[in-house]
């Protein structure tokens, strides 16, 4: 700024646009890549916006995540464990879930199946450990069906992705060898006329809990 220094890598304009929390119009003008860019779907067409934004991970779409969960009648999750979702006091949706929406699904992996085992030697944990917090989620949901139709469900298959559904809209990631759901990239996406994510998500959330096993 007080041009004692020309910055010419474009990297360093990238770290200083996100550090700045430089407004989408004005990292264009640098040739930066909107945090949020303008959502199309895989035609292009106008005003049907598939993909509304994306996200460096889940902690970057708190507000929007919880912004649509206020106003939801559904909230369905297909998770791992759930416990950053709504297991813990200060979850992702928790407060919202305890103030009574009207259906909550959570689909989780089976903690005694043996994608549990897997998944469980994936991010270094023991078996005994990792089941545990699956049945801690499950305990929690529980808790909350007194006063909301909660509705609970294991699939027994090695996670890929990680779906937060509400109402129409969904926010994906998904699960790596090396990092949970949460810390990988998020995606908002919404129903689109000629879009083929959200169709594809919302075919993948239905079948896995068709194929599933309903236990509250």
């Amino acid at each position: 700024m007080n041009g004692s220094r020309r910055i010419t890598a474009f990297d360093v304009y990238e770290r200083i646009a996100d550090g700045l929390n430089m407004p989408d119009e004005v990292r264009v003008l640098f040739g930066l890549a909107p945090v949020r860019p303008l959502g199309v779907d895989h035609l292009g067409t106008a005003g049907q916006a598939e993909l509304l934004a994306t996200f460096p991970s889940q902690s970057n779409a708190v507000s929007d995540i919880q912004r649509a969960a206020a106003t939801a009648s559904m909230i369905e999750i297909v998770a791992v464990r759930g416990l950053g979702i709504v297991a813990m006091n200060d979850s992702l949706l928790r407060s919202v879930v305890s103030r009574g929406c009207p259906t909550v699904s959570a689909v989780l992996l089976d903690p005694n199946g043996e994608a549990a085992q897997r998944r469980a030697r994936e991010v270094g944990e023991s078996w005994g450990v990792f089941k545990s917090g699956i049945e801690f989620s499950v305990a929690r949901l529980e808790e909350l069906s007194t006063h909301t139709d909660v509705r609970v469900y294991f699939y027994d298959m090695l996670p890929t992705w990680r779906v937060l559904t509400l109402d129409d809209v969904q926010f994906v990631s998904a699960f790596g060898e090396n990092h949970e759901g949460h810390t990988s990239r998020m995606y908002k996406i919404a129903e689109s006329s000629h879009g083929a994510l959200h169709r594809g998500f919302r075919r993948f959330t239905h079948e896995l809990r068709n194929q599933a096993v309903r236990i509250v």
